[in-house]
């Protein structure tokens, strides 16, 4: 299980986290992983990425644009669907009808679009072309309706 943390543009978070005493302090018992777009942290559990995800949050507010999970190899969900997974609110189920494709490029994201369920990322073209990574996230429902009409 993984916590990816997508740095907000012209932020190099990796570095940002390791220069605080505060996140390092933090981060003591996890060795963050620099991508090209933020930090990968991997965690024993879902728990543990909650808990790590809270103990982070002013980090989070301040220089992380995106704050993923993935709860599974190329399965992702926002950090808001894994609580809603812990507490047992949403099973965690093999489909899901809520998903939102991330596009980054350079760094940061570059565009966020709402595909259907069947949806792949060659179906959105604009989302796809010139981006150096393309993530599908699952997102709880009210993050969906809430996000899908702004």
């Amino acid at each position: 299980m993984k916590l990816l943390l997508v740095q907000r543009e012209a932020t190099d978070l990796h570095s940002t986290l390791l220069s605080s005493e505060t996140s390092r302090n933090i981060l003591r018992f996890y060795r963050p992983k620099r991508l090209d777009y933020g930090v990968s942290i991997t965690c024993a559990s879902l728990g543990s990425v909650l808990s790590l995800a809270s103990e982070l949050r002013w980090y989070l507010r301040r220089y992380v644009q995106e704050a993923i999970v993935e709860v599974s190899p190329e399965t992702f969900c926002t950090l808001a669907l894994a609580e809603e997974i812990y507490q047992r609110r949403e099973p965690h189920e093999a489909d899901w009808n809520h998903k939102k494709r991330i596009g980054i490029r350079e760094g940061a994201v570059a565009a966020v679009a709402w595909p259907g369920l069947e949806s792949e990322p060659e179906d959105q073209p604009d989302i796809a072309d010139g981006m150096d990574t393309v993530l599908d996230v699952w997102c709880s429902e009210s993050e969906f309706l809430q996000d899908k009409k702004d």
